[in-house]
C-alpha cells in the first residue's frame, strides 16, 4: 500500500514471475522500504535498469522527511516530486483525498485534465492554483532537462488542455500561499482546512499539509475521518505505470 503497488503484482514480483519491473515501480519500491541512496542505486540495477541520474526529477525521500511524516499521524500530508507527481502520502490524506492511480497521482495533470477533485474551487482561486501549478513545471523543466517523463507530461498537457497551453505560452508566474480549502468528502461531509505547501531544501520536494482550526466542525471530522481511515484497496489494485508521472 505504501507503494501504491497491488498485491498481486508485488506476489508475481517475489515469486519471479514479473521479470521486467518498470523504474517507477523500482522507485515506489524503494521509497516504501526507505532505502539509502546507495542501496537505491542498487536496486535498479538489480533491476536491470539504470539508475535515474542528473537532469532527471528526482524521487528519493529523505529519512527525515519520512521520520516527519511518521509524526504527523493526525495532519493529511503527501509529498510530491518538482513536477507535481505523488510520492507519498501518509493514510489520513489518502482517506482526506481518495486513492490516486496513474495519471491521477500527477497534481497538474489532475488539474487541467482530471476529473474526480474533492477540493472546492471558485474561478479565482483555480486561476490562482493552475497558475502556481504551471509555474512549478516550467521551474521543473529548467532544472532537470533531460527528464523524458517530465517532457512527456508537459507535452499531453498543451495538447489536451488549452488553459494549459494558455499559461504555458503566456509564461505566467505563481507562487503557493497558505490557503483555506474545502474537501466535500463523500463519508463525513465537507471540511475546510488549512493548506500549507512546503519545499524540501536541495531535493525540489513539495510537502502538503492540511489543519484544521481548533475546536471546530472541521476538526471533529477530520477526527472522524481518523477513525474511519482510507477506503480499502480493491482486489485488483493499481501499480505505477509510465503514466504515473
Amino acid at each position: 500500500m505504501l507503494a501504491g503497488i497491488s498485491v498481486d503484482y508485488v506476489t508475481r514480483l517475489e515469486q519471479g514471475r514479473a521479470t521486467n519491473p518498470s523504474d517507477q515501480v523500482v522507485e515506489a519500491l524503494g521509497r516504501a522500504l526507505r532505502v539509502s541512496p546507495p542501496e537505491r542505486e542498487h536496486l535498479f540495477l538489480l533491476a536491470g535498469l539504470v539508475p535515474p541520474g542528473q537532469g532527471t526529477v528526482p524521487a528519493y525521500i529523505a529519512p527525515s522527511v519520512h521520520r516527519m511524516l511518521d509524526r504527523l499521524t493526525g495532519t493529511p500530508v503527501a509529498v510530491s516530486d518538482a513536477a507535481w507527481t505523488l510520492l507519498l502520502a501518509n493514510p489520513l490524506y489518502t482517506a482526506l483525498m481518495g486513492e490516486r492511480h496513474g495519471r491521477e497521482r500527477n497534481g497538474v495533470w489532475r488539474a487541467f485534465l482530471g476529473s474526480d477533485d474533492r477540493v472546492r474551487h471558485t474561478p479565482q482561486t483555480r486561476q490562482a492554483m493552475e497558475t502556481a501549478v504551471v509555474a512549478d513545471l516550467r521551474t521543473a523543466r529548467t532544472r532537470y532537462p533531460a527528464d523524458r517523463r517530465l517532457h512527456d507530461l508537459i507535452a499531453e498537457l498543451r495538447t489536451n488542455s488549452p488553459r494549459f497551453a494558455t499559461l504555458w505560452n503566456s509564461g505566467a508566474m505563481g507562487h503557493h500561499d497558505t490557503s483555506r480549502k474545502t474537501i466535500d468528502h463523500p463519508q463525513v461531509g465537507p471540511i475546510t482546512l488549512d493548506c500549507d505547501v512546503l519545499t524540501v531544501a536541495g531535493s525540489d520536494l513539495h510537502i502538503m499539509l492540511y489543519t484544521p482550526e481548533p475546536a471546530t466542525e472541521a476538526a471533529t471530522r477530520l477526527e472522524l475521518l481518523t477513525v474511519l481511515g482510507p477506503q480499502p484497496l480493491t482486489e485488483e489494485g493499481h501499480q505505477p505505470t509510465a503514466e504515473s508521472t
